[in-house]
C-alpha cells in the first residue's frame, strides 16, 4: 500500500483543526479538494478517519493514524529539505516576548546560517505551526504537555530577578529570598493560568495574592509594577530593562529561580540549518556557561530533562 503524502498531509491538518474549511485554508486549497484527498485516503485504508455529523471528530481509527501520519509528513518534509534545504533559510519562531527571547538567538545567530524570524503568540500556537510545517524551529520556554512528534533541547538556564517598586518594603535589600515575597502581590503580564513559570513560582513559594494586566510591552509592564508598593514580578536577569522610574531589580537567592530556554523542532525535520543552529546554541552555551545548575541552590519548575532530543545540564556550584 503506497500512501500519497498530499492525502496524509490533508488528514493531519484536518485532524489538528477539526474543521475542513480552516484546514483547507492552511494548505491553500479548496475545501472540496481537501475533502476529496481525505476520502481517497479513507478508501485506500478501508476505514473512516472522521465522523462528520454534528461537527468533525476523529474516529478511533483516525486517532490511531494521527501520530504515524505526522511522522510520514515530517519524513517527507525532511527528505525535501535534505535536497533543497540550503536554498531557503531556516524559519525560526519565538514566544515569551516580554522576556526578550531574541537576545539569546542573537548571540548564536552568527554560527547558525541564514534565519528568518517569526513572532509566535505562545507555546501552543508555535507547536501547531511546527506540526503544520509552517516553521522549522522555535525558541522559548518549553513545558509539558508537548505535542507528539516534537523534540526539544535545553539551551539556557537563566537566573531570575524580582522586580519591585522603589517604595516596596523590601526594595532596599541587596538580595531577596522567594519566600520573603509571600506578603506581596505577584503582578503578571496576562492571565496567570497561561504563564506557566509565574504560576508555578506562586505555587512553590506560597504567593497567595496575584493580579494580572494586559501585555502592552516591557516599559508599560515595569511602570505598572512601579505604581504600587505591594507589587512584584519576575524577570530573567539578563533582559535589558528600559529606563522606567520607580522600579528596582533585586537578585533572588535561597533558592535562585531559573528560567529554562529551549529549542523546539518537529521530529524528522532534515533542514541543514537546524543542525547548525543546534550546534551554535551548544557552543554559545559552553562559552556563556548557560547550563549550570545546582539543585541545592537553584529552583526549576521541573527537573532539567536529558536524553534523546533534549539537552543535558552540567551541575556546578556557583558563588553568590
Amino acid at each position: 500500500m503506497d500512501l500519497d503524502v498530499a492525502q496524509v498531509r490533508a488528514f493531519v491538518r484536518a485532524a489538528e483543526e477539526l474543521h475542513f474549511g480552516r484546514a483547507a485554508g492552511t494548505l491553500a486549497i479548496s475545501q472540496q479538494a481537501l475533502s476529496k484527498r481525505i476520502a481517497r485516503l479513507e478508501s485506500l485504508l478501508g476505514v473512516e478517519l472522521f465522523r462528520r455529523g454534528g461537527g468533525v471528530r476523529l474516529t478511533e481509527a483516525g486517532e490511531r493514524f494521527l501520530v504515524p501520519a505526522r511522522r510520514v509528513v515530517a519524513v517527507a518534509d525532511g527528505a525535501v529539505a535534505a535536497v533543497v534545504g540550503m536554498e531557503y533559510p531556516l524559519r525560526v519562531d519565538v514566544w515569551g516576548h516580554l522576556y526578550a527571547p531574541m537576545r539569546t538567538l542573537a548571540q548564536v545567530a552568527g554560527g547558525a546560517g541564514e534565519l528568518t524570524l517569526g513572532h509566535g503568540r505562545d507555546l501552543p500556537s508555535v507547536m501547531a505551526a511546527l506540526l503544520r510545517g509552517d516553521i522549522d524551529a522555535a525558541f522559548g520556554r518549553v513545558h509539558p504537555p508537548l505535542s507528539a512528534g516534537l523534540a526539544h533541547r535545553l539551551v539556557r538556564l537563566e537566573p531570575v530577578d524580582a522586580l519591585v517598586s522603589e517604595d516596596h518594603p523590601l526594595a532596599a535589600e541587596r538580595v531577596l529570598r522567594p519566600d520573603q515575597l509571600r506578603g506581596s502581590v505577584l503582578w503578571a503580564p496576562g492571565p496567570l493560568e497561561r504563564l506557566d513559570f509565574l504560576g508555578r513560582f506562586a505555587d512553590r513559594f506560597g504567593i497567595r495574592s496575584t493580579a494580572s494586566s494586559v501585555n502592552l510591552g516591557l516599559a508599560r509592564f515595569l511602570a505598572e509594577v512601579a505604581e504600587a508598593p505591594s507589587r512584584f514580578s519576575l524577570m530573567p536577569a539578563d533582559v535589558p530593562l528600559p529606563e522606567v522610574a520607580g522600579v528596582r531589580s533585586v537578585p533572588l537567592v535561597g533558592p535562585t529561580p531559573l528560567y529554562a530556554w529551549s529549542l523546539l523542532w518537529r521530529s524528522g525535520n532534515g533542514h541543514p540549518g537546524l543542525a547548525s543552529l543546534t550546534a551554535a546554541c551548544a557552543e554559545g552555551g559552553g562559552r556563556g556557561r548557560w547550563l549550570e545548575y545546582d539543585p541545592a541552590r537553584d529552583w526549576l519548575p521541573e527537573p532539567p530533562v536529558s536524553g534523546p532530543g533534549s539537552g543535558s545540564v552540567r551541575p556546578r556550584y556557583r558563588g553568590r
